[in-house]
Order: structure tokens, then C-alpha cells, then sequence
């Protein structure tokens, strides 16, 4: 997940300024380049009302300098990013389809801009209003009957006294990867999703990323790109990490994840194009559906079928000192749990519409997500903060799967899985671009 704290648009600016961008754009012509700039500049500039929507911003200095130079006010905004609808009309009819898919997205991402202005003024829609409106996207509703035969399954795998989820919790007891081991963990996670991505993905030389632990974060992992081919990402080391994780993590948060996604919108649209738009990131915005599932639908580009098992059981049980004979077990318990991801959503729809309060929130998401409950909690903090964002890692991962196999990239077909991620990846398309765009 990707994430801000109160003073990130700071940070951000700061980084901008001691010269990771680039100083200045390259040479533009297209007559969308002056409305991308003034894009870039109200994003800044409601990031100074939004504290969390600046996710990153590598782009001129002395546009965040500009930003600082005293707030808009959010009407004002409002009105600009209007005017530049307006300005930008109808998208061409013909010609190169990144150009045409540039038009939609710099179109869409104002929309969704004018959407978190008003939310900002008071407006408080639905979740499902909310996630149509900043992300293009509406996650399908769930009734409790709708997991319940996955957990009736999950039950038959783990028998015994005491309730599903102190079962659960039971079992995946041993499966924690200590404290004294995460570093090893991680790294070797990290070494084996980059060497997979880059025998497929070109990326630049030079790029690179450093991993932090932190704590007293409502996210498990972020990344923070900082320009210049470069991520910092964090791992939240609250909650006990299992053993999953590592992998999750390493190719979610960087390889083929946010860090290769970043850093070919840098390489490919800002510096080959001059896109100047890709050089900011608003966090409540189309683009994150489009990040967020990509980066989890990555790890089954990077391990498919059986090819994630091997490793655990070779490399990363051993590393982490768990028995490796358990790991199809574990595997076996996990696909389960992952069918039932959108119990999240269910959870964090009824909370936002004021369905059911925090407490039964967070006993929704451990009787019907098999969360514990300290994780639970730690989720509902996550809803306050970013509210319908929690579409964007399971509703994203199956449009960007739909997507790619609808473009012959099936498990049968690695290579042109990979191709076809990868050029997902260098392009600004839309959630509902996912849905629309035809097989090659």
C-alpha cells in the first residue's frame, strides 16, 4: 500500500527540491503539455489542503516551491481543474493510442481532483459513490452467505476446539518469521523478485530502492518513490510478519510492484515523452486502482503455479527458520484465506455509510476475514484513513488479471503475460479502460 503521514507533502516537497527531478521538463508540443503542467500544480496545490494526497513528486522544483507560496483556496481549485476539463475537450478520434489514453487519463484524474475537493468541503458520499468518483471503480457488494462456504472450508482444514479464528491464529503461529530474521527474509525475497522481473522488464541501470522497518503505521508496507529511478520502502513491523509477506511485500512494494511501476512512468512518459503529469501522484485518484492491482497481480506474474512453493520451501522457510516439509500446508491454508479478500470491502462499505460502527467493523473483518483482532483494529484505522482505497488491492488485481488474459497474457503464456504487464505498466490507463480495451 502506498500511504502518506501528516508530514509527507513536506517531505515530498523537500525531496523535489534537493534536485531528484528533473530541474526542468523536457521540450513539449502536444497541446495537452500546458494543461498536464497546470494538473501538476493543482495537485500541489491541493495537497497543501490534503495531507495525504501528494503520494510523490519528482517533477521541477520550483513548481513545489510555487505550491508553498501560499494555499488556494479550495473553490479556487475547483474552478481551474473546470476550466481544464473544459480546455481539454473531446480525446482525439485517431492517431497513437498513448496519446489518446493520455488525453482520457489527464481528463479522468481532474474529475477525480474536483471529487476530493469536495469531499474536502464537506461533501460525504457513499463508499460506492466515493470509489466511482476518485477511482473509476465500484467494488461488487457481498452478503455474508457469500463467505461463508469459504469459511465452512477453511474449518474443515483446521479442526479442533476453540473458535475459526483462535484456530487460525493457532496454526499461523508457527509460520511468523522473528524479528532477528526479517532483514535475511526480506532481502532474499527481494533478490529473487527483481531477478525474475528483469529477465523480462528492461529497467534503467541505475535503478535502485532501500528498505526501512518502521512501527505505528496503519499500513503493513509502502513505498515512497523519490524520483531518479529511486524508492524508499517501509515495512510496518507492528504485527507479527508471516512468512508470506516476504514475497507479497518484496514484489507488491518493488519487483515487478510500485518501484518498477514508478519507475517506468518516470523513464518512459516523463523523460522519453515530457509527460510532465506522471512526475506527481495523487494518492485519492483513478491511478492508484491501476498501481495498487498491478503491484498484486505482479506476484503471480513473478511466481506462478507451483514456482512460488519451491522457493519458499527452498530459500525463505530455511532463512526463516520454519519447518519447509509445512509449506504446501500453509499454502493450502492460505488460498483459502485469500478468496475471502473483498470481506474487507464489505466491512469498510457498511463502516463509511455509517452501517455499523468500529467495533463491529472490526468483528466483521475478524469473523469474515480471519483477522486478528489487534489486526482488525489496525485495518479500521486504515478505513478512517483512506476510505474507499481498500477497492484498489483486490477489485484492481482482478480487473488488471481480466485485462492482461483478455490479451493473451495467461499462465500458459508467460512470456506475453510478462509483455503485456509490462506495457500496462509505461501507460496511463484507466480502470474503465481495463474493462473496455479489446484483446491485441
Amino acid at each position: 500500500m502506498r500511504v502518506t503521514a501528516g508530514a509527507a507533502l513536506a517531505a515530498v516537497l523537500s525531496i523535489a527540491a534537493g534536485g531528484c527531478g528533473p530541474s526542468s521538463p523536457p521540450a513539449r508540443t502536444d497541446p495537452m503539455d500546458a494543461i498536464a503542467e497546470r494538473y501538476v500544480k493543482l495537485v500541489l496545490a491541493l495537497g497543501r489542503h490534503d495531507a495525504g494526497y501528494v503520494d510523490a513528486y519528482y517533477g521541477p522544483a520550483d513548481w513545489s516551491a510555487e505550491a508553498g507560496q501560499g494555499e488556494r483556496t479550495l473553490s479556487a481549485i475547483d474552478a481551474e481543474a473546470q476550466r481544464l476539463i473544459e480546455a481539454a475537450g473531446e480525446p482525439p478520434s485517431g492517431g497513437e493510442e498513448l496519446t489518446r489514453l493520455r488525453h482520457q487519463y489527464l481528463v479522468r484524474q481532474l474529475e477525480a481532483l474536483r471529487s476530493r475537493v469536495r469531499m474536502l468541503s464537506g461533501v460525504t458520499p457513499t463508499f460506492d459513490e466515493e470509489s466511482r468518483a476518485l477511482y473509476d471503480a465500484v467494488a461488487p457488494v457481498q452478503p455474508e452467505a457469500y463467505f461463508q462456504g469459504t469459511l465452512d472450508e477453511l474449518g474443515a482444514l483446521l479442526p479442533g476446539p476453540g473458535t475459526l479464528i483462535e484456530r487460525y491464529d493457532a496454526f499461523r503461529a508457527a509460520f511468523v518469521i522473528a524479528p532477528v530474521r526479517l532483514s535475511v527474509v526480506f532481502d532474499a525475497a527481494i533478490a529473487e523478485c527483481r531477478r525474475r522481473t528483469l529477465a523480462h522488464v528492461e529497467l534503467p541501470a541505475d535503478e535502485r530502492f532501500t528498505v526501512e522497518y518502521v512501527t505505528n503505521k496503519s499500513w503493513s508496507g509502502y513505498n515512497w518513490y523519490q524520483g531518479n529511478y529511486r524508492s524508499l520502502i517501509q515495512v510496518n513491523t507492528d504485527l507479527p510478519i508471516y512468512i508470506e509477506r516476504a514475497i507479497d511485500l518484496a514484489c507488491h512494494e518493488g519487483y515487478p510492484g510500485h518501484h518498477v511501476y514508478n519507475v517506468l512512468l518516470e523513464q518512459l512518459l516523463m523523460r522519453d515523452r515530457g509527460w510532465v503529469e506522471v512526475s506527481v501522484y495523487a494518492l485519492f485518484s483513478p491511478q492508484s486502482l491501476i498501481a495498487e492491482g498491478t503491484a498484486n497481480y505482479g506476484i503471480e506474474v513473478a511466481f506462478p503455479g507451483e514456482e512460488r512453493l519451491a522457493f519458499e520451501r527452498d530459500v525463505l522457510f530455511p532463512a526463516a527458520g520454519i519447518d519447509p516439509a509445512r509449506v504446501a500446508a500453509y499454502y493450502q491454508v492460505q488460498g483459502v484465506i485469500d478468496r475471502l479478500s473483498y470481506a474487507g470491502n464489505e466491512a469498510a462499505r457498511r463502516y463509511l455509510n455509517g452501517e455499523i460502527d468500529r467495533q463491529a467493523a472490526a468483528e466483521w473483518l475478524t469473523r469474515f476475514a480471519m483477522m486478528s483482532p489487534p489486526r482488525a483494529e489496525q485495518r479500521t484505522r486504515f478505513f478512517d484513513d483512506y476510505r474507499s482505497y481498500v477497492i484498489n488491492y483486490n477489485l484492481g488485481k482482478d480487473l488488471v488479471k481480466q485485462y492482461i488474459e483478455a490479451r493473451g497474457g495467461t499462465a500458459a503464456e508467460p512470456a506475453r503475460r510478462w509483455e503485456e504487464f509490462a506495457r500496462l505498466l509505461g501507460s496511463p490507463r484507466l480502470p474503465s479502460g481495463l474493462r473496455a480495451a479489446p484483446s491485441r
